[in-house]
């Protein structure tokens, strides 16, 4: 590629960025007792040339959480999982954010303490929803989501305390940045949609309630991190796990320009055809995100190198996120920069298991970095 800009350093925030290649965050399932280990050093130890990682999913309390196998970060050993993680990235010049997440509906008895219901804006079951639990014989595999209760309104300050000490966790460990999750049909993005927000109190009905929660989240972390140190990610016009949307620009353009006056650092947003198919955003959208937000913008959903340097070049992208590609890749920035063939992800190994599919693909020199 003659054009490097790619590979070129970049100001996100207060962090200052090698290059812009994010490592989007991937759910992997290899932590069974939600404690980040020895696995998780290695993997994100090995993918430490990103300009940023972004971490798997992290589970902010006991009832955030919609899949076993997923890591947390509410006890002191999650905590301390988490700071070996980020010291072994720090080793070796590696930057990397936690993303905070609390799936909302996308969830099952079976996965809550004391097989409570989950939580919801509105107790809408999501229609073809699933969420993956551990059965009675030890397996573990997809299960569809179970109807959940609303939330109180004065239940609701009590998940903004859960995502404030998440972060004062967080910081506690060493890492350089937060995502609030606010994607993908999970809790907060539940309370922004019109088809999955049916409150009648000051947390629904119009742009502004529907956008309180998320806002009332991203003030708290932003308390202990710093705003220039907080990024969201969004995914509006995908409509997954029974979620719909009839104001999805209209949300999105109502956030960028709240959170621009927050001087919150980035907003990540995953492309419509994430989930699959090849819709992609309306025309026009992301100039108008650029015009309301000044912070930096990172786009995700199958780019490839010719792609993401086409998005920065017509200046709607500062940053480019790559999913499956790190899977498989962990020296993925060299790849594309050197322009070198890429292994291919084993989709069969995605979640669960062991080292398999995890820490065993090859780097450029066919080695295998396992040095964490």
């Amino acid at each position: 590629m003659t054009d490097t800009t790619l590979f070129t350093p970049f100001q996100l925030g207060s962090l200052s960025l090698p290059n812009r290649v994010i490592m989007a965050p991937l759910t992997r399932a290899r932590t069974p007792d939600s404690v980040p280990g020895k696995l998780q050093q290695v993997y994100y130890e090995q993918r430490a040339g990103a300009g940023l990682i972004i971490s798997e999913a992290t589970n902010i309390s006991p009832t955030a959480r919609g899949y076993v196998y997923t890591p947390g970060i509410w006890t002191d050993e999650q905590e301390a999982g988490w700071r070996q993680v980020v010291e072994a990235v720090h080793a070796k010049g590696g930057r990397i954010a936690l993303q905070l997440w609390h799936v909302g509906r996308v969830s099952h008895e079976m996965v809550q303490p004391d097989g409570q219901q989950p939580v919801a804006p509105s107790a809408l079951r999501g229609e073809g929803a699933q969420c993956f639990v551990e059965f009675e014989d030890g397996s573990a595999g997809r299960h569809p989501t179970s109807t959940p209760r609303a939330l109180e309104t004065d239940e609701i300050p009590g998940i903004v305390e859960d995502y404030r000490q998440a972060a004062v966790r967080a910081k506690r460990a060493g890492f350089d940045m937060l995502e609030v999750h606010a994607a993908n049909a999970y809790l907060l993005n539940q309370f922004l949609a019109t088809g999955t927000n049916q409150r009648t109190d000051r947390y629904g009905g119009s742009i502004e309630n529907r956008a309180r929660f998320p806002l009332e989240v991203i003030d708290a972390v932003s308390e202990v991190f710093g705003a220039d140190r907080v990024g969201i990610r969004l995914t509006p016009f995908i409509e997954i796990f029974g979620l719909s949307d009839d104001e999805p620009d209209a949300m999105a353009f109502y956030l960028a320009e709240q959170l621009d006056q927050r001087g919150l650092a980035y907003i990540h947003l995953n492309e419509p055809n994430w989930a699959g198919g090849d819709t992609t955003f309306p025309e026009g959208f992301r100039e108008q995100m650029r015009e309301r937000f000044s912070g930096g913008l990172i786009y995700c959903g199958h780019y490839d190198a010719e792609r993401a340097q086409q998005r920065l070049a017509e200046n709607t992208a500062d940053l480019i996120a790559f999913g499956r590609p790190f899977i498989a890749n962990p020296d993925l920035p060299e790849r594309l920069r050197t322009g070198a063939a890429l292994n291919e992800p084993d989709q069969d190994t995605f979640y669960g298991g062991n080292e398999q599919g995890y820490i065993d693909y090859p780097f450029l020199d066919n080695g295998y970095n396992q040095t964490a």
